[in-house]
């Protein structure tokens, strides 16, 4: 690695050249610098906004859930048995669901040697547990926080190492030529004069490891701060896959924080009010005509947290579009409230299902209010919002039917690298999921994919970048254009902030849980028009919030091409599936007492073996529909084998 300064038209740049930059400091970034290291490739760097922020460290649920290999027990599981789950999500291409089972156990193992505790018995079994979308006990967890120790447990082997860590520093851009990685460019979130503001990166391979767009939803359970940088990657050529699948749920707002679990079990009331706080009303008693029921799908809704369509009818999504409807529809505030029963007075809780009914009888939780209920249940979980400034005891939670999780992101092969060499993406910037998949299984990918890229890289693509010289003649041209933004948009007033929560709160309405084709046309003339006008439009008034501006600019390519997706899905005979229901006004009502607006078709499953990819250029989208790859099926011959890993590792 070396440092130098280059100059671009009138601007001066820092340059720094290296092997391998890693963008991002959550599980999946740091795993990745750690394993680069480990397989001998220490020519490398971290890039990261904030190294305390991100979705690995400042997440959770009241049992945040690690998915893996079974490991205790005398469950029935083997690689290929969990490829399997994986591959049956649908829209899964087989060589990813391979490989995450296949490197399942080591990751994991990992990160137990690394000191995260996930608990064993006196034997020194790693027990497991049931999750959504498995029937087996694969699923283990730390508590609430599995994801945020991960993450500090492989901080702590990256520090030790020395690795390089580049704070304050957000990417901007990145360049490619001829589908060839070429390098990034950084904005400088520390610089003090105008010749610091910009920081460029010749390097031979980049591991993108920023997380999901999370800012493209105004209702998000995302931490504060994690805005993801999809945008730059679908502008440098990079294919997206599977960008309509989504996971959205019920989350308090602040702090955001998932409500599933037992908050729900509790059977908290749902009140919502007027944007003051004034005329609160139970609107779940305007809905359900028997109370019974509308305690039991409350209740469900702890475990069937992720919005489904296919549980409207007959399950506890219907308490999703109750929400949806308030906050969206009726632009009121939402918010549970676990102070006293849903109707007042006492339960009766022969009236809730049989499921509901055993589960509260075992917990010694048949009797008092909602929170007396959480503090016999779950005592931590009213402490983790006490920590937060927020009482349960004396003050309603705001919720909101919030942004989780993307299933799609970008495509990548099975080293994780996506169409552009030497460009990788691991984590939830990678679309290693389709429609399904199950609880935890996100931070096993996570691990998995960064692992394979380093791999990878460390032993096929270990030469040095491009000389400076050719460097400056591949970017050039990019990087002035992107300054230039910083010098057209500065002014004497200032709109990035409101034009940012506009386009978050527009999103959340038309485009997350609830998708409405002509509402997204709609939008997606607006956005179209606003990235046409961008430099004219997006006005900063000093150097600081020159961040936000490009972070704006970056979400509306996303939703852009994140909403032409999802047209282009519906025209080709997609329907609801998975966490989005998509209007239809042929389709069936799930409730009769529902708005018209909320007729849906579920999706046959026949479209399951098909993965969309979109390519964005020019500034408009084109898609391809292909089949997904199947779980290879090679020669195990062990003397095959060996001596093709004795030659090249199986890295090819």
């Amino acid at each position: 690695m070396h440092e130098s300064t280059i100059t671009i038209g009138k601007d001066k740049i820092r340059l720094i050249t290296l092997n391998t930059a890693v963008i991002g400091t959550g599980a999946a970034g740091f795993n990745a610098a750690d394993r680069l290291w480990q397989y001998g490739q220490k020519d490398i760097a971290i890039i990261t906004e904030h190294i305390k922020a991100g979705t690995s460290r400042n997440t959770g649920s009241d049992k945040q859930t690690y998915y893996k290999l079974s490991l205790s027990g005398d469950d029935h599981d083997s690689v290929h048995a969990l490829a399997n789950v994986l591959f049956s999500g649908q829209c899964v291409d087989g060589d990813l669901a391979l490989c995450e089972a296949a490197l399942s156990a080591q990751c994991f193992l990992r990160l137990v040697e690394l000191g995260v505790p996930f608990p064993r018995n006196r034997y020194g079994e790693y027990i497991g547990y049931k999750t959504d979308h498995d029937p087996n006990r694969r699923a283990t967890s730390v508590g609430p926080y599995t994801s945020k120790i991960m993450t500090e447990c492989l901080e702590r082997s990256v520090n030790e190492k020395g690795i390089k860590i580049f704070d304050k520093l957000q990417v901007i851009r990145v360049i490619a030529k001829d589908e060839k990685l070429s390098g990034l460019l950084c904005l400088n979130l520390d610089a003090k004069e105008d010749d610091e503001r910009f920081v460029a990166f010749n390097c031979t391979n980049v591991v993108f490891a920023t997380g999901g767009p999370a800012g493209m939803y105004a209702d998000s359970v995302y931490p504060f701060g994690h805005y993801g940088a999809t945008g730059v990657l679908f502008e440098a050529g990079v294919r997206g896959k599977n960008l309509t699948e989504w996971q959205y749920g019920l989350a308090s707002i602040r702090p955001r924080w998932n409500v599933s679990g037992t908050y729900m079990q509790v059977l908290p009331r749902f009140i919502s009010t007027d944007t003051d706080g004034n005329d609160p009303r139970e609107f779940l008693l305007d809905f359900f005509t028997d109370k019974g029921e509308m305690l039991s799908k409350v209740f469900l809704k702890g475990y069937q947290w992720p919005f489904d369509v296919r549980k409207v009818n007959d399950g506890s999504s219907i308490i999703d579009i109750l929400v949806y409807i308030e906050r969206c529809l009726k632009g009121r505030r939402v918010f549970l409230d676990f102070r006293s029963n849903p109707g007042g007075g006492e339960i009766d809780f022969s009236s809730l299902s049989s499921e509901a009914y055993d589960y509260l009888a075992k917990a010694g939780a048949c009797f008092g209010t909602p929170i007396e209920r959480l503090q016999h249940m779950n005592a931590p979980a009213v402490s983790f919002y006490l920590d937060k400034g927020v009482d349960l005891k004396t003050e309603p939670l705001e919720i909101a039917l919030c942004a989780q999780h993307n299933n799609g992101g970008v495509a990548v092969d099975c080293w994780w690298q996506t169409n552009i060499e030497g460009l990788f993406a691991a984590g939830e910037v990678s679309a290693s999921h389709g429609v399904y998949r199950p609880g935890g299984s996100a931070l096993n990918a996570g691990q998995v994919g960064s692992t394979r890229a380093a791999q990878y890289i460390a032993a096929k693509r270990t030469h040095e970048p491009a000389d400076e010289k050719r460097f400056i003649e591949d970017c050039a041209d990019t990087i002035a254009e992107t300054i230039q933004l910083s010098k057209t948009t500065l002014g004497d007033s200032s709109n990035v902030k409101t034009l940012f929560d506009e386009t978050a709160t527009r999103m959340s309405k038309v485009g997350a849980a609830i998708r409405d084709i002509d509402g997204i046309r709609k939008t997606l003339a607006e956005i179209k028009h606003e990235l046409d006008e961008f430099p004219m439009l997006a006005k900063t008034a000093q150097p600081s919030e020159l961040a936000k501006m490009y972070r704006l600019r970056d979400t509306l390519i996303c939703q852009y091409v994140y909403l032409s997706a999802m047209i282009d899905y519906v025209e080709n005979g997609g329907r609801s599936r998975g966490s989005a229901l998509y209007t239809d006004k042929e389709g069936q009502l799930p409730y009769k007492s529902l708005p018209e607006v909320f007729r849906f078709t579920l999706d046959d499953g026949s479209r399951g073996g098909l993965i969309q990819e979109v390519i964005y250029k020019n500034g408009s989208c084109s898609f391809e529909w292909r089949d997904v790859r199947p779980i290879p099926r090679e020669d195990d011959f062990f003397e095959n084998v060996w001596r093709n890993f004795r030659e090249n590792g199986n890295i090819y």
